[in-house]
């Protein structure tokens, strides 16, 4: 099976290195030096990783046979793949990869149907899961604890525990206290 582990940002430097966008909670297994990647596009690849650093919180690589800017500059938002076996597992049991969670049912505590799990978005703070009602719609769930406390692989379901308003707007809470100071003028500073 095969899994986007890195895409490809701007080139750093003269002599070939890239900053990398990384989405694999295992960068260390997956991107470190000799690791030989597949790409997407399929005719920038495959690339192997010569050497690998973490420059301002940034991971740069560079890539056998990427010598100057000018080659580097023309992976830009290439997509690094790894081949990983699909028996494969994250050390940690909190920590899943993209193929175990897709097509998951997902159900709230109470068992009521939510849909189905279609897409994982990662995003630079958490990753969503895109999860497809059964009218066809389509919602974000944030993958934390707090509203998704349970992933049971052997059941094939994801129970989520959402907030008021992530799957019913009606229900939904107004966060903003301005049109609680707007209806009452006494709120108003006195400057």
């Amino acid at each position: 099976m095969q899994l986007v582990v890195a895409r490809i940002g701007r080139a750093h430097g003269i002599k070939g290195e890239v900053t990398v966008e990384v989405r694999t909670d295992e960068p260390e297994l997956r991107l470190g030096p000799g690791a030989r990647l597949a790409t997407e596009p399929a005719s920038a690849g495959p690339l192997t990783i010569e050497s690998g650093r973490v420059h301002s919180g940034r991971l740069l690589l560079r890539f056998a046979g990427v010598g100057d800017r000018t080659a580097a500059e023309a992976l830009r938002n290439v997509l690094l793949i790894a081949d990983v076996d699909p028996e494969e597992t994250p050390e940690d049991p909190e920590e899943f990869y993209d193929h175990q969670l897709i097509d998951l049912d997902v159900v709230t505590a109470d068992g009521t149907e939510v849909g189905r799990i279609v897409e994982i978005s990662h995003l630079p703070y958490q990753d969503l899961l895109i999860v497809r009602r059964p009218d066809g719609r389509d919602i974000m769930v944030p993958f934390v604890n707090e509203i998704v406390p349970e992933i049971d692989l052997a059941e094939q379901r994801a129970v989520i525990d959402p907030p008021p308003g992530l799957l019913d707007e009606s229900e939904a809470e107004i966060a903003s206290t301005r049109d609680a100071q707007d209806a009452d003028p006494k709120s108003e500073d006195a400057s």
